[in-house]
């Protein structure tokens, strides 16, 4: 499912060594994507952040990545899984 058209959503916080390892595997791969460091947001950025992330998880963990509108959701650093979907 690799290709053009992909949205991706990237949740994380600005301290997570996760995230950083997870923010280098998408740029080295060319994977557009839109970054919230829910830390770092403040007032109505942070609490949509932290809602749009409750639809699609049962708790908030970082890395947390949601794929063409939750069609796929990728929690921690999971290589493997970036790979099959965003390749």
């Amino acid at each position: 499912m690799a290709g053009v058209n992909r949205t991706v959503e990237f949740y994380g916080l600005s301290t997570c060594g996760w995230c950083r390892k997870t923010k280098q595997w998408l740029d080295e791969h060319g994977v557009e994507y839109k970054l919230v460091y829910v830390d770092l947001a403040q007032g109505d950025e942070k609490e949509q952040a932290q809602k749009r992330m409750a639809l699609f998880v049962d708790r908030q963990s970082f890395p947390t990545l949601i794929i063409d509108d939750g069609k796929r959701v990728i929690q921690g650093y999971q290589v493997d899984e970036m790979q099959e979907e965003l390749g």
